[in-house]
């Protein structure tokens, strides 16, 4: 299993808002999580900075990329848009997070 981790940025006052819509997450995006190799996926919030830092284990980076062009992964892109930094395509600006140490 390969960890993953990054960072993401809500827009102010959007906290409570992108903890609802991911607590309604469709099982449609959760399915496709799944078929494309990702598993033990957590989301964390820093309150102060609204700084997102995410972390998911994946089987293979290139399955994982490929999930990027699904139109439920799209879908769901357009859906948060409104509530966090974007590039052009609604994906979220992210930055993958280097990692220093881990322990089993």
């Amino acid at each position: 299993m390969i960890r993953k981790s990054f960072k993401m940025k809500l827009y102010p006052g959007m906290a409570d808002e992108y903890e609802k819509r991911h607590n309604q997450l469709w099982d449609e995006m959760k399915d496709m999580i799944h078929e494309y190799g990702g598993h033990n996926y957590s989301i964390y919030l820093d309150k102060e900075t609204n700084v997102l830092y995410g972390y998911i284990e994946v089987e293979s980076e290139e399955r994982w990329a490929a999930s990027a062009d699904t139109p439920i992964n799209r879908k769901w892109w357009d859906f948060m848009a409104d509530i966090m930094e974007t590039n052009p395509d609604n994906s979220p600006v992210s930055v993958d997070l280097y990692p220093i140490f881990h322990l089993d």
